[in-house]
């Protein structure tokens, strides 16, 4: 239900937040207990509300006022499907919440069920009653049948006896079933995350969230796909995009328990079963769920940006002294160039507005010569001269708050009018409920006349302007179950899919427009591959979210994600220091995708700026500079081995960056070391991930291993004690490959 300010009573029986038990909802959603509360948010005038029940044994009955404040800052609350989560002071769009406790037992029956609507009154006799529509409420319970779980493959894993479904009155909300664990096996996958690589010992679940720095275990790029390596070698996929929680041996040590919501009316579930080591898991995964892209070989070179270059000038001033200090860059991200409005024009630009929410062309734009970028095409020119490739910034909204008039004002009539956008559950337009562009409009990728329309927009921007792709930012803002699509499907089936609809969607513009061109992506869901990059979201430029980031980079890989990079050194609070940006730097050039970035600093100087020129001049230390460009160039000598390696990890399903279980999964003290990982097939890379050392223990797996820097020979298996100055990473080359050895040696002389 939307937020209508004359509205006495807002009640949303499902919730929205995935993590919170909101103040407007059911709680539980579906009660298992002897009672259920049932909130709602009221007007601060409304002197009164009942709860009506069909039910004549408990008639109506007075909601009370609540403390909000107090039961908020309570502490936790379970949501009853394995986990739990944190509650925080909510929005309450200055309303004031009510509650009422039912109690079920004397409803009878098994399940019980009831229907429930709102009486209120405003701040006199004289007000009119307002009551709010009939909504239904079942209580379930776990029994041993209700609908259709298929295993597709190697049935033996699954424990059949602890096969169960939650059922209500209207059929079976969930499943529940378990797998078997070994003692020896270490569970990986899972999409992106951020908390560890093996997962084994964890309760975690798959919801496509924004948990804006610190994710622990929410994650933006989810999928219910987990390899499972150290015994025989097995995987699995619960092929659902609804909400899935596992607990992975964390209460019962010898079993993977699954949790998968389903749909009452279908309540059907299909587990796929795969044999095999990681890399033979992951190899049939990829090819039943789409395959995997590869991007143009230009996103391999360094990238850089900034949320502060909000100019043309700023940014052509930024790029051209990467130029001329002599530090290789290949990629520009601009993020604050439109007018935050629409998402489609630059800043500043004069047009005609298109009332009909028609698409732009070049020629219909005029960019003033004392404005913020006064001469777009020009601008991209110049960098394609310099060899330097542009992504624009972008996200799936449309704000409601920026007046009633102009072109995003036209924008949104038209989604309204046209039913563009996701709707809620009542069939009204849907608007965003999370804190980023709060009450936006998202657009309906299931509809294709709004994605037509969507992508026509933005066409002239690679088309007329020559742009080389777009950040495809956002993606996580579709909260409810009770969301509706065009396609007849509901949030809690599409909801996780909207990030990859979008950004499948964005490619399709791209391969419309016939440019090399790419998308970078921070959500996404099983399937990312098919649209290449990703990288790793919000991040603080501290050492544990170096730890973070490389361990979201290994398990996405394991998910399937092959081409992901992060923002190296993080992109938020205080310029991180220069052994921190060293050795982050130092690692991304070992990763898929090298770049740096940082936040918006409301441009105040000093600035925040993470080019390495900034850094070395905040922190008195020449080495941010001199040694960000040592590692740089080495990423440009070692271009044409990342391109080899990335069409041969597209061809075979095997990430380019990827834990080192996947080419030894059978050695089972590789579990010791989460934070190595290989480069490919030929480089095996060991990051220096704290503070205050130059030496890291690098674990060498059997086989002949050559030091990249030094060339001295190590047979494994073998743990190396590796002396690593901050112009050096502890790389080791499998075999002899001389071309890699020389990619290193280059600059040994001059260092």
């Amino acid at each position: 239900m939307n937020v209508d300010p004359g509205a006495h009573v807002l009640h949303r029986p499902l919730g929205g937040h995935p993590y919170r038990v909101e103040p407007d909802q059911r709680h539980p959603v579906h009660p298992s207990g002897d009672s259920v509360q049932l909130r709602v948010l009221a007007r601060s005038d409304v002197s009164a509300i009942n709860v009506e029940l069909d039910r004549d044994v408990l008639s109506t009955r007075a909601l009370e006022r609540a403390d909000v404040e107090a039961l908020y800052s309570a502490g936790s609350a379970t949501d009853g499907h394995l986990m739990e989560v944190s509650c925080a002071l909510p929005d309450l769009f200055g309303r004031t919440m009510w509650i009422a406790t039912v109690d079920l037992a004397p409803l009878g029956g098994d399940p019980a069920s009831f229907a429930y609507r709102f009486v209120s009154r405003g701040p006199s006799d004289d007000d009119a009653e307002e009551t709010t529509m009939w909504f239904h409420c079942s209580s379930v319970r776990w029994q041993p049948t209700g609908g259709q779980l298929r295993v597709v493959g190697d049935d033996s894993r699954l424990i059949s006896t602890r096969t169960n479904w939650l059922c209500g009155a209207d059929g079976p909300v969930a499943v529940r079933l378990v797998l078997a664990l070994d003692a020896a096996e270490h569970v990986v996958g899972f999409g992106e995350r951020f908390d560890r690589l093996d997962q084994r010992g964890q309760i975690l679940d798959t919801t496509v969230f924004e948990q804006y720095q610190q994710q622990g275990a929410r994650t933006y790029m989810p999928s219910p796909f987990g390899i499972v390596a150290g015994g025989d070698g097995w995987g699995f996929h619960v092929r659902t995009s609804r909400r899935t929680w596992f607990d992975i041996g964390a209460t019962d040590s010898n079993a993977i328990v699954v949790e998968a919501a389903v749909d009452p009316g279908h309540p059907e579930l299909d587990v796929r079963v795969y044999e095999g080591g990681p890399g033979d898991v992951l190899s049939s995964h990829l090819s039943e769920i789409g395959g995997a892209a590869i991007p143009p070989s230009w996103v391999f070179r360094p990238w850089m940006s900034a949320n502060d270059w909000d100019t043309q000038l700023k940014v052509v001033e930024q790029v051209q002294r990467s130029l001329d200090l002599d530090v290789p860059v290949g990629v520009v991200v601009i993020e604050a160039w439109s007018d935050e409005s629409t998402f489609v024009v630059f800043r500043d630009a004069e047009y005609t507005v298109r009332d009909d929410g028609s698409p732009l062309q070049l020629a219909d734009i005029t960019h003033p010569a004392d404005g913020a970028w006064p001469n777009p095409k020009g601008m991209v020119d110049w960098l394609h001269a310099n060899g330097v490739k542009v992504l624009l910034w972008q996200i799936p909204l449309i704000p409601i708050d920026r007046g009633d008039a102009g072109q995003v004002a036209a924008d949104a009539r038209t989604m309204i009018e046209r039913r563009y956008c996701v709707l809620d559950g009542n069939g009204d337009p849907y608007h965003n409920r999370g804190w980023w562009f709060t009450g936006a409009l998202l657009p309906d990728w299931s509809n294709d006349e709004a994605r037509a329309w969507w992508l026509a927009k933005r066409r002239y921007l690679l088309t007329d302007v020559g742009i080389d792709g777009f950040k495809t930012d956002g993606g996580e803002h579709a909260w409810g179950d009770d969301l509706r699509y065009a396609d007849g499907s509901r949030g809690d089936e599409s909801n996780n899919l909207y990030a990859l609809r979008y950004s499948q969607a964005y490619h399709e513009l791209i391969d419309g427009a016939g440019g090399d061109a790419t998308t970078f992506s921070r959500a996404g869901f099983t399937g990312a591959a098919t649209a290449p990059c990703h990288w790793a979201g919000d991040e603080s430029s501290t050492w544990e979210a170096f730890r973070a980031s490389v361990t979201a980079g290994l398990s996405a890989a394991a998910s399937g994600v092959l081409f992901w990079g992060w923002d190296l050194a993080g992109f938020s609070g205080d310029i991180p220091t220069v052994e921190l940006y060293v050795r982050a730097a130092a690692m991304a050039a070992l990763c898929p995708i090298m770049q740096y970035h940082s936040e918006f600093n409301h441009r105040r100087v000093p600035t925040q700026d993470r080019t390495p020129w900034n850094v070395a001049e905040l922190r008195g230390d020449e080495r941010a500079l001199s040694l960000y460009r040592h590692y740089a160039k080495l990423r440009g000598r070692l271009l044409p081995y990342i391109a080899e390696q990335a069409a041969a990890c597209v061809a075979t399903g095997t990430p380019l960056m990827r834990p080192l279980c996947f080419d030894h999964p059978a050695d089972p003290a590789v579990w010791q070391y989460p934070y190595q990982y290989h480069f490919g097939d030929d480089l095996l890379v060991a990051p220096i991930v704290h503070p205050d050392t130059d030496v890291v223990d690098v674990y060498l797996p059997a086989g002949r291993w050559s030091d990249a820097w030094t060339g001295s020979v190590h047979v494994g298996p073998v743990v190396v004690s590796r002396r690593t100055p901050l112009d050096e990473i502890a790389v080791y080359i499998r075999g002899d490959d001389a071309t890699l050895q020389q990619a290193f040696a280059v600059d040994l002389t001059s260092r």
